[in-house]
This record gives structure tokens, C-alpha cells and sequence, in this order.
């Protein structure tokens, strides 16, 4: 008798935990679906206009759309300004944001519990949440109206570098509270200068956890249009100059989304972004992985 009891208890916990599996593949499978749908439809519609030209010809005119799609050809042309405008203004962006980030995550590394510290740790939490378009009219006035007089790629970078601090700041506190005191100790037990146990001991340590958050702030930023349009505005030539307007990928985007006649860049080109944020987040994750072995 408590033989078949316990056997049809066991069978009813089999069939609990059945239905239980099958209800969380069923809920995230429909997590996934828009991600695959959206990655789909970007590869079926995007792919078409992807060749030589499109990574080293500007973006053609209206005319020239136009006329291609009437009879049925590839657009002409492609979007060098815009990966040109990108790879320059993040570029920028990283050099102002990466040293400033690092500095003032070791300041609130070494003074946790500082009135000073938890300030500027609110801050940076606050600056994390603040909208990409509000920072682009903040940067407006602050660098297009008063210093640079005009859009330009200066501009657009230091838009990107003040979305970028908030993570970067962020991911060097807490890499280098996982670094063990004891490192930190012999250093000092040892007679190091400061600024040595700093660059040669910590920094190098968690090197990877301070390379994730960089990867990690740039692919959040790479993508962002509403702070250039206020910023760097975007330009139909290649510019390297940095008091000059400069185009961008998403700048490009937002360009060809109000031309009918542009539909197919529109697609290659968000194929192509979302390409190069994909490989900045596997790239982070490897570290990661690599980290925690």
C-alpha cells in the first residue's frame, strides 16, 4: 500500500515538473522570438545593399536612389561618412571618458565611505538614468553655442563621453573590490609608492573587468542618434576634421528613414550596427568568461 502511495506521489511530481519545463520553454521562447524576428528581418532585408561600395562610397543623393530603384538595381553608393563619423567621434569620446572614468572609479574605490565618495557615486547613478537626448541638448549649449560655435564631431564625442562615464565609473569600483587587500598590502608591506601599486599591481589585475566596462559603455553609445543630432548633426562627406559637423551610422539611419527612396540603406545599415555592437558584447563576455576560469 504505501508502495503504490509513494509511487503515485513520484509520478505526480514527475508530471508537475513536466509541465513546468514545458511552460518556461514556452515563455522564453516567446522572450527570444522578437530578438530572432528583428535579427531576421535585418539579415533577409539588409544583406542585399551589403558590398564593396557600401563600406567605401558616401551616401548617394535622392536622384540616385531613386533612379535605382525604379529599375530595380542596388543603390549606388554606400555609408563611409557615417562609419568614418562613428569610428571618430567614439574614438574621441573614449579617450576623454576612459581616463576620467578610471580615475574617479579608483577615488571611490579608496574612499568608500567618504561623504565626498557617496556624492559622487549618487551623481553617477543619476547620469546613468538621465535620457541620451537630454545630455545631447545639455552638450548643445554647452560645447556647440559657447565653444565650438558651431556642430561638429568635438561635439558629438563629448555627448558620447558623458553617457559613457556613468558605466565606465561603475565597473572599475567594483573590479577592483574584487581584487583581494592582501595584494594591495604586500605592495605597501614592500615599500611601493602608491601610484606603482596602482598602474603595475591593481590596474593590471583586473584588467579584465576594467576592459568589460569599457566595451560595455562603447557598444551603449555607438548606436545613439538623438544626442548627435544635437551635437555633431551629420555631414554627406567624410570629415575628420573635429570642429567640423560630422556624420554617424545612426545619424545616417534617421537620414534615410525620411527618404522613401533610401528603404534598402536604411536596412544595411542597421544590419551593420548591430553587427558591431554584437562583437563589442561578445567580445565583453569572453573577458568575462575568461575572468571567472
Amino acid at each position: 500500500m504505501t508502495t503504490i502511495t509513494e509511487d503515485r506521489h513520484i509520478g505526480s511530481r514527475i508530471v508537475k515538473n513536466r509541465v513546468f519545463s514545458a511552460f518556461v520553454l514556452l515563455f522564453s521562447l516567446l522572450t527570444i522570438s522578437p530578438i530572432v524576428l528583428i535579427i531576421g528581418t535585418l539579415v533577409q532585408k539588409g544583406y542585399k545593399q551589403i558590398n564593396l561600395s557600401f563600406f567605401t562610397e558616401i551616401a548617394p543623393d535622392t536622384y540616385e536612389a531613386m533612379v535605382a530603384v525604379q529599375a530595380g538595381d542596388v543603390i549606388p553608393g554606400g555609408i563611409l561618412n557615417g562609419i568614418s563619423g562613428t569610428f571618430l567621434m567614439v574614438f574621441m569620446a573614449s579617450i576623454i571618458a576612459i581616463p576620467v572614468g578610471l580615475l574617479i572609479g579608483v577615488f571611490l574605490y579608496e574612499n568608500q565611505t567618504k561623504r565626498y565618495a557617496g556624492l559622487i557615486r549618487d551623481i553617477t547613478d543619476i547620469l546613468q538614468g538621465v535620457p541620451s537626448i537630454v545630455i545631447g541638448l545639455i552638450i548643445y549649449f554647452w560645447v556647440v553655442k559657447n565653444i565650438t560655435n558651431s556642430f561638429s564631431a568635438l561635439a558629438g564625442s563629448t555627448a558620447l563621453a558623458v553617457m559613457m562615464l556613468p558605466l565606465i565609473i561603475r565597473s572599475t569600483e567594483e573590479t577592483l573590490k574584487m581584487i583581494p587587500v592582501s595584494i594591495r598590502e604586500a605592495g605597501f608591506a614592500l615599500g611601493v609608492p602608491y601610484h606603482k601599486i596602482l598602474f603595475r599591481v591593481l590596474m593590471p589585475t583586473g584588467l579584465s573587468g576594467l576592459m568589460t566596462g569599457i566595451l560595455l559603455a562603447i557598444s551603449r553609445v555607438i548606436g545613439e542618434t538623438a544626442p548627435l543630432m544635437l551635437t555633431a548633426l551629420g555631414s554627406m562627406k567624410v570629415n575628420f576634421e573635429i570642429d567640423r559637423p560630422t556624420s554617424a551610422i545612426p545619424l545616417l539611419i534617421w537620414e534615410f528613414y525620411n527618404d522613401p527612396n533610401m528603404v534598402d540603406l536604411i536596412w544595411s545599415s542597421s544590419l551593420l550596427l548591430m553587427i558591431l555592437i554584437l562583437a563589442l558584447n561578445i567580445i565583453s563576455k569572453n573577458i568575462i568568461a575568461k575572468r571567472t576560469t
